[in-house]
């Protein structure tokens, strides 16, 4: 607990958090849009190996770079697992079902549920780490979550698997975010440690899978491989998905794992509104479109408070909502 408070306690430069916000949302923004179009427009069957392929691409840059001298982390022994777990675990699941929800909803319905990854993230932090937020902030949330649910009770292309993986989605973003947080004061890992002994611990089962459930037979056997645009596209999402873990850490490091979830709602803003334009597979209704602009804006709301002042741990009791968590988990005790 006492690492934990010392990770917190850890100040960096305003202008750093900034730009570690702004190059995850717009990392986060393109991966996006070029993920949706190799697995919607292209109708790329397998997105276990498009993750496969980001990861190979995070191992030979990160490797590439540490024989060069240009970046260090620990080299690899028996202690690296207990330093990086349950990372990997939490960082696959994260993965495969954030693939796996862009392919099956449309660019809209993804980003607004992808808002309950911010609750989670709170909820987490709260229990975890034992933080306490703002009261305003807690309503912004409450206001991201009701519409979210708004846009959600119309969507005309409901899908049951699809809400499945992003509600999973949403809960491995805020575990791993949380426990990112945590890993990065590990003495010997860094920010690029996590990064690569992630990517290395969970490739290998991430390929048997792919081959075990028939989905790398697919991809393999795709037939536009021979179509320069697919192949473009695809390179590019295997380098933005380097690109973007490097950006979720980095923006971790110098922010806090709510402060990350947030940047992600920013980004959803332009995503949302450029998806019922763009992509085909927006079913407009104005009750959807609704909830939608609901979210937006608390989400918006939500960062305004988020960038202009502190949401870690204050003592101001008549401007926050605090919550106690005894050792006992039958006694709770809320205060407002």
């Amino acid at each position: 607990m006492s690492a934990i408070r010392g990770l917190q306690t850890v100040e960096h430069s305003g202008m750093l958090k900034l730009y570690s916000a702004l190059f995850y949302a717009g990392c986060s923004f393109l991966i996006t849009v070029v993920n949706k179009t190799v697995l919607t427009s292209f109708r790329f069957p397998s997105y276990l190996f498009l993750g496969i392929g980001q990861m190979i691409v995070t191992l030979v840059v990160l490797y590439a770079a540490k024989m060069r001298k240009k970046v260090q982390f620990q080299d690899f022994d028996r202690s690296i697992l207990f330093k990086i777990f349950p990372l990997p675990l939490l960082y696959v699941g994260n993965h495969i079902t954030g693939l796996a929800s862009t392919k099956k909803l449309s660019l809209p319905m993804f980003t607004v549920l992808r808002k309950f990854a911010i609750l989670m993230t709170m909820i987490l932090e709260v229990y975890l780490l034992k933080k306490s937020f703002p009261r305003r902030l807690v309503y912004s949330v409450v206001a991201i979550v009701f519409g979210a649910m708004v846009a959600a009770s119309s969507d005309l292309a409901f899908e049951l698997e699809g809400y499945t993986f992003i509600l999973l989605n949403d809960a491995f973003t805020a575990a791993s975010g949380v426990y990112t947080k945590k890993k990065l004061g590990t003495e010997g890992l860094g920010k690029h440690g996590v990064l690569f002994y992630n990517a290395l611990f969970i490739i290998i089962p991430t390929l048997l899978a792919s081959a075990f459930t028939g989905d790398l037979h697919k991809a393999v056997t795709f037939q536009d491989w021979g179509d320069a645009t697919f192949v473009f596209c695809f390179l590019l999402s295997c380098s933005l998905g380097f690109v973007l873990m490097y950006s979720i850490v980095l923006c971790s490091y110098y922010n806090s794992a709510l402060t990350t979830t947030v940047v992600g709602a920013i980004k959803n803003v332009a995503v949302a509104y450029i998806g019922i334009f763009v992509g085909g597979d927006y079913l407009f209704s104005w009750t959807n479109f609704l909830g939608l602009s609901i979210c937006m804006s608390g989400g918006l709301v939500y960062s305004y408070f988020t960038f202009n002042q502190k949401t870690s741990v204050s003592y101001e009791g008549a401007q926050e909502l605090k919550i106690r968590i005894t050792e006992d988990s039958t006694q709770k005790e809320a205060i407002i």
